[in-house]
């Protein structure tokens, strides 16, 4: 942390989602799961910041839902769409916190897109490939004329669909590609992928792992396999080359054939998944696909989300830069 210059509002809110994280888990490394619904302040649809919200209910059954978010100066201009999923190791947060539900409305004003801010069903009640199918689901909700005419806006071009996410929502972000992939949509189509320092793992202690444990902020390796045991299916053997943690390792999908559309992954200096990060994004090259590493080297684990920080702009930015070149070659 020493290594790091960071505003002190920064810092502060760092510390607190620590002590906030830290709380959850026993001592025995299960979760509190009565604290879990307590995590992020939530908001309300509203119209705010020249992009105005609702929110749309896909499943009541497994409370699927999403926040849609228009921005309101390009109403008259076709527009791509955003599915996006948040981040939260795969435990806490929504589309409605406050975090969460600003930096969608700043990437619908300034991409701009229609942004599809997904709450897929959290572990560790629902565990994998629960948040995978929900994904998935969204999407084909979407791909469905009806659904699409009641909840969308008419200058939302769904032919030109990024999917998005950071950290847990990186990490569902590619398994949701890889199915979208392979499926026949009406009109739905896939064309790029933002995936925001996606959480991947392995069983190997990478050398980002050792070295930043303990001093990067947000993340370390305790609370990281808490999350894990968490997300892994109840019944299988606790093991981080699952095919669902380890994205390119020994057990991995074979993508050569798969159609994975262009892909930005983000990565920083200070996050201790950094290794396998920039090892998915080798692995994506090697594969033969349209892969772009952004590095952050001074920043770390969920910098986009403190607005203070002039990088969380930049990401915008590139992000924004990214889409265009995937549109232009439309």
């Amino acid at each position: 942390m020493a290594s790091l210059s960071l505003p002190w509002k920064t810092r502060i809110a760092i510390k607190l989602t620590e002590i906030g994280f830290d709380l959850i888990i026993k001592k025995d490394g299960t979760l509190n799961q009565s604290l879990l619904k307590f995590i992020g302040i939530r908001t309300s649809p509203s119209l705010s910041n020249g992009v105005k919200t609702h929110d749309v209910e896909v499943d009541p059954t497994r409370k699927l839902w999403f926040r849609v978010f228009v921005p309101t100066e390009y109403a008259e201009q076709e527009l791509p769409v955003m599915v996006f999923f948040h981040g939260g190791g795969f435990i806490v947060l929504n589309p409605a916190a406050k975090k969460y539900d600003d930096v969608c409305r700043k990437f619908a004003r300034e991409l701009p897109a229609i942004v599809v801010s997904v709450e897929y069903r959290l572990a560790p009640e629902h565990r994998h490939p629960s948040q995978h199918d929900d994904g998935f689901d969204v999407l084909k909700f979407l791909d469905n004329e009806e659904n699409r005419s009641k909840w969308l806006p008419e200058n939302a071009n769904i032919s030109r669909c990024f999917i998005g996410g950071d950290s847990a929502g990186g990490h569902i972000t590619h398994y949701v590609a890889e199915r979208a992939s392979q499926f026949n949509f009406q009109r739905l189509k896939v064309i790029g992928l933002v995936v925001i320092q996606p959480f991947f793992g392995g069983e190997e202690r990478t050398d980002s792992e050792i070295r930043l444990d303990g001093t990067a902020p947000i993340l370390s390796l305790k609370r990281t396999d808490v999350l894990w045991k968490a997300f892994l299916p109840l019944g299988e053997p606790y093991n981080r080359d699952h095919p669902s943690i380890n994205v390119s390792g020994p057990n991995a999908a074979d993508i050569l054939k798969v159609d994975l559309p262009a892909t930005m992954v983000v990565v920083a200096g200070f996050d201790i998944l950094r290794d396998w990060q920039i090892r998915y994004y080798e692995w994506l090259k090697k594969s033969g696909k349209e892969a772009y590493l952004m590095d952050y080297p001074n920043m770390f684990h969920a910098f986009y989300l403190f607005p203070e920080l002039p990088e969380s702009d930049q990401l915008i930015l590139e992000v924004k830069d990214f889409i265009q070149k995937v549109l232009n070659k439309i």
